[in-house]
């Protein structure tokens, strides 16, 4: 827990981070408790990378490995015209 805390940060994650806090002290100004919940969630993503924060599901959950070479070659395609 301590390392996902203190390493890894990108910049996505402290914007995640930033927004939270915003919408907390914007929510708390004007009183609204659904505010404060929805700034909470945003700044825990952030400070835990979680979700979208992570990058790309933490532990490469998400990861897709890139496409492999193939040998086949891509053959000419004949069009016949239908009337």
């Amino acid at each position: 827990m301590k390392d996902r805390l203190l390493h890894g940060w990108t910049f996505q994650r402290g914007l995640y981070l930033a927004m939270g806090i915003t919408i907390i002290i914007q929510s708390i100004i004007s009183k609204q408790t659904m505010g404060t919940f929805l700034g909470i969630y945003f700044a825990s993503m952030g400070l835990f990378a979680f979700g979208c924060a992570s990058g790309n599901c933490y532990g490469g959950n998400c990861e897709t490995m890139p496409m492999k070479k193939s040998d086949k070659k891509i053959e000419d395609v004949t069009f016949e015209e239908v009337k």
